[in-house]
């Protein structure tokens, strides 16, 4: 990684997530990934809220990094916990017709998203507590 990784402690709230995203941006801009820009928000936007959703209140951490094979994205919480995706299934037409009862039942699709925009992907335990889950990203300008 560089002396210009982009390293963040933030909140967990809603609004970190957007909050990352704007300087995410900026960094990924600035390094010529533009690229992988909509891919790199997107999964941060997932893990951040994942992370908050874990730890309400409490310090959530990012991590942005480049080498010459791409970008490297982390985040960081204090929850013992590990997110799990959803698994996959054939969606019908009736399946996406949501009732007041189920309309906002739709999450925990996060992972996938994650496992389908990133080069690879993982979640490890970190010694001093929590864990972090990762992204990484090949290179495209």
């Amino acid at each position: 990684m560089t002396r210009d990784d982009l390293h963040l402690d933030l909140l967990g709230s809603p609004a970190a997530a957007g909050l990352a995203r704007t300087l995410l941006g900026q960094r990924l801009r600035r390094w010529e990934y533009t690229a992988l820009l909509d891919d790199v928000l997107l999964v941060a936007s997932e893990l951040l809220t994942n992370a908050a959703e874990a730890t309400p209140n409490e310090r959530i951490r990012l991590r942005l990094g480049r080498d010459a094979r791409g970008v490297f994205l982390g985040v960081w919480d204090s929850s013992p916990l590990r997110p799990h995706a959803k698994p996959v299934v054939f969606l019908t037409g009736e399946d996406l017709d949501a009732t007041d009862e189920t309309f906002d039942s739709g999450g925990g699709w996060g992972l996938s998203i994650v496992e389908a925009l990133s080069t690879s992907c993982g979640i490890q335990e970190d010694g001093r507590g929590g864990k972090w889950v990762w992204a990484t990203f090949a290179a495209r300008r």
